[in-house]
């Protein structure tokens, strides 16, 4: 008789676990989508019976802050990628107030993953023991973000602190069965309610997420970008960490340590320094994003995992886009649009203008006279009145960082428009393309902006 074969219980645990946790996010993600997008048409419906303006509002207020408890919740249970969510929908300019006061505090809780298992990833990636390749190791991460947790450590015989981040073991597979069903809800919020080219966002959204799994491309950006602010600049006023040679593997990146404020936290050291916010330095600081300069000296970008660089047809569209809005130009708009492939259908009146109105929304911080927040379900949205049938995948890296900067600028109270900012640097790479003559260049500084490398080719 031949021996029976043995089975190891926790295999065979830890195989099952593995093969249905992603039915049972999906399951979970499904079950509170529905219930928040059900229980937000149902309202639609109870708000529509009421005439009064001014009940209106109380009434979306009320509703907004009870949904905003269920999609604290599910980003909260289910982690991973709804992290990501809560931080680009948890912005002021984005969400509603009820959203963005329950979401803000969410962004930096990522669950933090053990030191044991910490220990076993970068043993595994070098071939050797923490010990051996760092005099002293925190345990206890800086910060855990959806993806990856950061360390702060010595490496053996340095003095300088460095920064170790490690990514969270097995999140991959469960953030792309996340972004699979963020599509098909992406479908179908598309036919029914939101007039965009939502599934060509998400699946862009795969493909820089999957970017922001392989540390070595980060590594390379993160160099690429360090050489180019130090070759243009006599003195550059952004730091990039200096990656640590041969520490560098898909899962693991070791970077300099630099000490500073988070940006956010700006207005609080501004009283510490003993300036009053409603001055007139501080007032100088919200009409021009250079003044934060003043009171940081430098400014650090720490973050690299979704670096892109734009293919010449959409970097010169972009950069002409960027123009007209500069211009308050609707006309170049609307044939900046077209040249950029964003597929539009419209049967509204001022047609042209309400465009405009979109391409300020979507593409500068400063958004359009009498819009304080993106409210795409209201009827008066330009997103209601001009439909978006299709929209470059690539343009998705423009659109979310520009909503990110009008995050920052609208968490600092800062009111600007990047488009003006972005002005001299949008004529120079159409200069160079032959797409623009010198005699209609503005009459300004031609300098290379911190965001030269949107527009520009070296």
């Amino acid at each position: 008789m031949l021996p029976l074969p043995i089975l190891d219980f926790k295999d065979f645990q830890d195989n099952f676990v593995t093969h249905f946790r992603p039915w049972q996010r999906s399951f979970q993600f499904w079950v509170r989508a529905v219930d928040i997008y059900s229980g937000y048409k149902v309202f639609q419906l109870r708000v529509s019976l009421v005439k009064d303006v001014q009940k209106q509002e109380e009434m979306w207020e009320r509703q907004h802050e009870f949904a905003a408890e269920k999609i604290y919740s599910m980003c909260a249970d289910l982690g991973g990628f709804f992290l990501k969510v809560a931080q680009i929908i948890g912005k002021p300019d984005l969400a509603p107030a009820a959203w963005v006061r329950r979401l803000v505090t969410l962004c930096d809780q990522a669950p933090a993953t053990s030191f044991g298992v910490v220990q076993h990833v970068l043993e595994k990636e070098f071939g050797r023991s923490v010990w051996e390749m760092f005099d002293t190791f925190d345990e206890y991460p800086l910060g855990s973000a959806s993806i990856a947790q950061v360390h702060r450590a010595r490496l053996k015989g340095d003095k300088s602190d460095i920064v170790v981040k490690v990514q969270h073991p097995g999140v991959q597979d469960l953030m792309m069965t996340d972004i699979h069903n963020l599509q098909a809800f992406a479908l179908y919020m598309q036919k029914t309610d939101i007039k965009f080219d939502l599934y060509s966002v998400t699946k862009e959204m795969e493909k820089q997420i999957g970017y922001e799994f392989d540390f070595m491309r980060e590594a390379n950006a993160m160099e690429k970008i360090r050489r180019f602010l130090y070759e243009n600049n006599k003195k550059t006023p952004v730091l990039v960490p200096r990656v640590v040679q041969d520490m560098v593997t898909r899962r693991v990146l070791v970077m300099e340590y630099i000490d500073g404020i988070p940006i956010l936290n700006l207005g609080d050291e501004i009283v510490k320094r003993g300036i009053n916010p409603g001055g007139k330095i501080a007032a100088a600081a919200k009409e021009d994003p250079s003044f934060i300069l003043l009171f940081t000296s430098l400014v650090a970008l720490l973050d690299y995992g979704q670096v892109k660089d734009l293919p010449d047809a959409l970097r010169l569209g972009y950069a002409n886009l960027v123009l007209a809005i500069a211009d308050n130009d609707p006309k170049k708009a609307s044939e900046s649009y077209r040249e950029l492939g964003i597929g539009t259908l419209s049967k509204c009146e001022n047609e042209q203008q309400e465009l405009f109105r979109l391409a300020q929304t979507m593409f500068d911080t400063k958004l359009p006279t009498g819009v304080t927040m993106l409210q795409p379900f209201s009827e008066d949205s330009s997103i209601k009145k001009i439909a978006v049938q299709s929209f470059p995948e690539e343009l998705f890296s423009v659109l979310r960082t520009v909503h990110l900067l009008r995050g920052l600028s609208v968490g600092l109270g800062i009111n600007y428009s990047c488009a003006e900012q972005w002005r001299p640097i949008a004529e120079e790479a159409l200069y160079q393309a032959g797409r623009l003559k010198g005699k209609d260049i503005k009459p300004r500084s031609r300098r290379r902006g911190l965001l030269g490398r949107l527009f520009l080719r070296d």
